[in-house]
């Protein structure tokens, strides 16, 4: 690919007028509707948190256990998904994520106690796991170096959109039923819609992977060079057959990833993967989900009404997607570490100040915090701008990283445990805030503005800059 390599000008590509731009970013966004629904099945429990905790008379513990137990199923998925992807194909593992996401979007909404709605949405984390790790590895596979950056953050921008869609839809339902509790269609109470609105998406998403082509670097690594070429040709033109000897070439020097080739005498791991792991774990650590889970009781907490509270989170859903596509329109253009550093220190300073609001603020009866006036008002300003600070920044840019920054021959290995991590880290976050909310919201917000302080000095020591590098350049 010189072709391509030679026209960046100052950091910014010129676009070769034989890469099909439309057709490998439509392909990236069937590969992208994975992220969708990551952040749908994620986050659609948010309108049904309170409706859960009443319907089966449910403790802080269980509720917690109840939310947070996708994120175990997603570590399990995002593990074994590399090895999966490659032994089945990228589009293949797609269809089966999106089998388990059907299955776990009906199992949701036909549950008849607590537990076993934590097996359904077990399941559904299964296949959140699987898509987190196929959806970033496919993309930067199957695109070319100049737009890798904006392609592989439109992962982070379907997640977003997904979060986005759930919360709406929640907000819809229960304002249409009169609440989460009451009657919907068919007399049947609005949280169980809330869960069954995943069931169109999760089609969609396999149908679409029933038509993608597959990663031309997979089809040579199984010997199949023509079908290589052919999916090469409708992506990069005439540069295609130099692309096939250049994975070839890579391919050569690699074999199937084993646990033992991550190893190294100090420490265990190669340093390249404890970054990819510490840089996914801090993603969660500084309380993002924490947002998007949990923001509707957050706020009745504070004394928002259930609506309100709801319509709260549909617009801080929104705000991460404007943000988000801020980061696809700047990643490739500035690069990654620079947009990480900026996004720790918005979230350092917005954090800081939401620890010492709800830290200062008197409680009422119920033990409550209580945000009287403009102290509310600055509250809310603050969480959008911590939003706003993730957005264009940790959200987007780690999941293109994970996707490029480790060498080829261990990519789909070190990517599962980074992903399995990151999924590991979100669980302990989202399990135990109900339990630090009891204690006191400054401290947990306390907490996650230490991380965000922590991957500031992260991203300056340990972060390198992959922008314009070809994947075997890695």
């Amino acid at each position: 690919m010189a072709s391509i390599t030679d026209t960046r000008t100052g950091g910014v590509s010129a676009l070769p007028p034989q890469v099909s731009i439309a057709r490998v970013s439509l392909v990236a966004m069937v590969a992208a509707l994975g992220g969708f629904l990551f952040g749908f099945d994620t986050s659609v429990i948010n309108g049904a948190v309170g409706a859960l905790q009443s319907t089966f008379a449910a403790s802080q513990w269980a509720t917690g256990l109840a939310v947070s137990s996708a994120l175990v199923g997603s570590a399990f998925g995002a593990f074994f998904a590399g090895s999966m992807a490659d032994r089945l194909g990228r589009a293949r593992t797609m269809m089966v994520a999106s089998l388990l996401f059907t299955l776990s979007a009906l199992g949701s909404g036909l549950c008849v106690t607590l537990w076993d709605l934590s097996a359904w949405r077990l399941m559904g984390g299964v296949a959140i796991g699987v898509a987190s790790v196929v959806a970033p590895a496919y993309i930067a596979e199957i695109a070319p170096a100049h737009l890798r950056g904006r392609l592989g953050a439109l992962q982070q921008l379907a997640i977003v959109i997904g979060i986005f869609a759930a919360l709406l839809g929640d907000y819809a339902i229960a304002t249409g039923a009169g609440s989460a509790t009451e009657p919907f269609w068919l007399g049947i109470p609005a949280w169980r819609w809330m869960f069954w609105s995943a069931l169109p998406a999760a089609a969609l998403y396999g149908i679409g992977a029933f038509f993608i082509p597959e990663s031309p670097r997979y089809l040579v690594a199984r010997g199949n060079e023509a079908q290589a070429l052919v999916v090469l040709r409708g992506i990069i033109g005439d540069s295609a057959p130099s692309k096939v000897v250049e994975i070839r070439r890579s391919l050569r020097t690699e074999h199937v990833p084993r646990f033992k080739d991550l190893r190294a005498p100090r420490f265990g791991l190669l340093p390249i993967v404890w970054v990819g792991i510490l840089l996914a774990m801090l993603q969660q650590f500084v309380g993002i989900n924490v947002i998007f889970y949990y923001s509707s009781v957050l706020w009745q907490a504070v004394g928002f009404s259930e609506k309100d509270s709801l319509a709260i989170t549909v617009i801080t859903s929104f705000t991460n997607i404007v943000t988000t596509v801020i980061a696809i329109l700047c990643v490739d253009r500035f690069g990654r570490k620079p947009l990480l550093i900026l996004g720790s220190i918005g979230m350092a300073l917005t954090l800081g100040l939401l620890a010492f609001l709800f830290g200062t603020a008197g409680v009422d009866a119920q033990g409550n915090p209580l945000l009287q006036g403009s102290r509310g008002m600055l509250a809310l300003i603050c969480a959008n701008a911590y939003v706003f600070s993730f957005g264009f920044s940790w959200g987007p840019v780690v999941w293109v990283l994970l996707g490029e920054m480790f060498p080829n021959r261990i990519r789909a290995l070190a990517l599962s445990i980074a992903a399995a991590a990151q999924w590991v880290a979100n669980f302990v976050v989202s399990a135990s805030f109900p339990s630090l909310k009891e204690v006191g919201l400054g401290w947990a917000y306390g907490l996650y503005t230490a991380a965000a302080v922590l991957s500031l000095f992260f991203t300056l020591r340990y972060i390198r800059e992959t922008k314009g590098k070809e994947l075997e350049q890695m």
